[in-house]
């Protein structure tokens, strides 16, 4: 029995060491969050590209048709200079076509001058095509002239060449003046390779294709082996409605991105089609590799990082706190160990030890305080019965004879002076009996604390240009007389400081009972402060006010907070524990 427990507790020693922790703890699940962040990065970048390139397909397709509609403006209004030429000069059909040899390269099947009855006045390129596509349909093409062809231009884009199949365009003007058309032939094919070949952003893995309003295909650069058909792929239905944009169809075992966008002048579709992985799969490996090749170098890193952590960081951190909190009276929280490499252990003893020494100093130093701070009440209340019993009482008499004179005087400016002495000295009454209100305060003495605070805050909305107001919670608790006279002076100085400095238009005093402590709120809408983070900061930063507060309410057991914000205002806490 001995010897299983001696193995259990070395397999658990070997579990705490640090090679099987790290392996078991650090390790293998951070390998497992490379590698995921690794695929995610991936499929991140994925999703990017396929965005990307649709975006860039977008403005290939949206370019390209606007370069095939302005080549077909560019037809339609040579037809309309051809026309006007034939029907305004005296050079014969044949003349005027030889000298317009030059639109050949845009017309590749020809050119024809032709008369309102449908006769072939002169022709250039291909004379057979020329005369059976006016003999076709049992005269449709005559009537497609003479009722749809005018001075601007017009465009048929339905025929298929006789011999090849292949789809034709003609382009057509007339001169109704002189009852006369020309029109242009050219292979649709031959005008999308010179046109929009240069607009396919990859040559080998995309297509180009554009279908008419009949949803006929009549150019195809590519072919990705697409099985539907043509009329119900993507993007058609909206190229043909007028519409630009980008969407995706998916095949057996790929992606395509499909941009489509309208030719303006004849209505058409033109469509882009390429299959975006193979054209990211090239760098995607390499990106997918990379982080792959870093994973031993960083776990190693992370593994640094999570013992510097650990070991040192965490305990910093943790020993920081204990720190303020020692700055601001707590002596035992500093004492709780906070781990770490030995430095910081030694450190956290030599707080520990500092602490007791300024613990010991502190506790001489309230002693000290107390008494001072009962001396300066004693003193207080002193002058406070001095001034009442003494100064006041004579200025009371003094107004009582000035109000004598003022009876036997009949001297309007004498009677004057006398009201002017009279108001001056019952201004200086009422001041006096506010300072000694300030000095003793007898509503704390007579009525109890929230009594004495509702008084404080009525004073001192009247001597300031500042809205107090007064709220309470609870039912009142009695507490020591020394305790309430603290909290009155920390409520006192308080709307003080928000008097002087604060330069606040509202002010409200709160106090709160229950079973378990007693709170006392002053907040304010004034300019705020910098706060200072410790009680030590008090005195260097000039706030000797909340260092008299801070100290009062340590003499009491309470505990002092201040959230201030320079322009958001000031709010001042004092929380007293255990209150009954």
């Amino acid at each position: 029995m001995e010897t299983k427990n001696t193995k259990g507790e070395r397999i658990a020693s070997l579990w705490k060491g640090s090679t099987l922790q790290l392996l078991g703890v650090i390790i293998f699940p951070l390998a497992i969050l490379v590698l995921i962040f690794a695929l995610g990065g991936s499929f991140a970048h994925q999703r990017a590209m396929r965005r990307m390139i649709g975006e860039r397909d977008a403005l290939a397709v949206s370019a390209a048709a606007s370069t095939l509609s302005a080549e077909l403006e560019h037809r339609v209004t040579a037809m309309q200079g051809l026309v006007l030429r034939a029907g305004g000069t005296s050079e014969t059909p044949e003349e005027v076509l030889a000298s317009s040899e030059y639109l050949m390269t845009d017309f590749d099947r020809g050119i024809a001058l032709i008369s309102a009855d449908g006769q072939l006045l002169a022709v250039t390129g291909d004379e057979v095509f020329w005369t059976s596509f006016l003999d076709q349909q049992n005269g449709e093409v005559i009537d497609w002239l003479n009722n749809q062809v005018g001075p601007d231009g017009e465009i048929l884009d339905t025929l298929f060449d006789p011999n090849t199949g292949a789809p034709l365009l003609i382009v057509a003007a007339s001169s109704p003046e002189d009852q006369l058309f020309s029109a242009g032939a050219l292979m649709i094919e031959s005008l999308a390779n010179q046109t929009l070949r240069s607009a396919l952003p990859n040559q080998e893995a995309a297509r180009l294709f554009l279908v008419n309003r009949s949803r006929e295909l009549l150019y195809e650069s590519n072919s990705l082996v697409v099985e539907e058909d043509i009329a119900t792929h993507p993007g058609v239905i909206n190229a043909l409605n007028g519409e630009t944009g980008t969407t995706y169809m998916t095949t057996e075992d790929d992606e395509h991105v499909v941009a489509y966008s309208p030719v303006e002048p004849v209505g058409w579709a033109l469509i882009i089609e390429e299959s975006w992985q193979s054209v990211t799969t090239p760098f995607l490996r390499t990106t997918e590799i990379a982080p792959l090749a870093l994973v031993p170098l960083l776990l190693i890193s992370l593994a640094g990082l999570w013992f510097g952590v650990r070991q040192i960081v965490q305990p910093l951190r943790a020993l920081e706190m204990k720190a303020s909190s020692l700055a601001w009276g707590d002596f035992q929280t500093v004492k709780e160990p906070v781990g770490g490499i030995a430095e910081i252990r030694r450190l956290q003893a030599e707080l520990a030890h500092m602490a007791n020494k300024v613990q010991s100093a502190q506790n001489s130093l309230h002693d000290y305080i107390g008494v001072i701070t009962e001396t300066q009440e004693e003193e207080r209340r002193r002058l406070a019965r001095e001034l009442h019993d003494g100064t006041l009482q004579a200025l009371i008499a003094l107004k009582q004879r000035i109000q004598m004179v003022k009876k036997d005087k009949s001297d309007p400016a004498t009677k004057d002076a006398l009201q002017a002495l009279e108001s001056l000295t019952e201004q200086t009454i009422e001041d006096l009996r506010r300072t000694t209100r300030a000095l003793r305060p007898i509503y704390l003495e007579d009525l109890g604390l929230v009594t004495a605070l509702e008084m404080l805050a009525r004073e001192t909305e009247e001597a300031a240009d500042v809205r107090v107001t007064f709220s309470f919670q609870g039912e009142e608790i009695r507490l020591s007389a020394s305790v309430e006279l603290a909290l009155y002076r920390i409520a006192q100085e308080a709307l003080s400081n928000v008097a002087r400095h604060a330069r606040a238009s509202l002010a409200n005093l709160r106090i709160q009972y229950s079973d378990e402590f007693v709170e006392l709120e002053i907040e304010d809408n004034g300019v705020g402060f910098e706060a200072p983070t410790t009680p030590a900061d008090f005195a260097p930063s000039g706030h000797f006010g909340l260092l008299g507060m801070y100290e009062r309410a340590d003499l009491i057991g309470a505990r002092l907070a201040i959230r201030a914000t320079p322009g958001k205002g000031t709010c001042l806490t004092v929380h007293l524990p255990q209150a009954t």
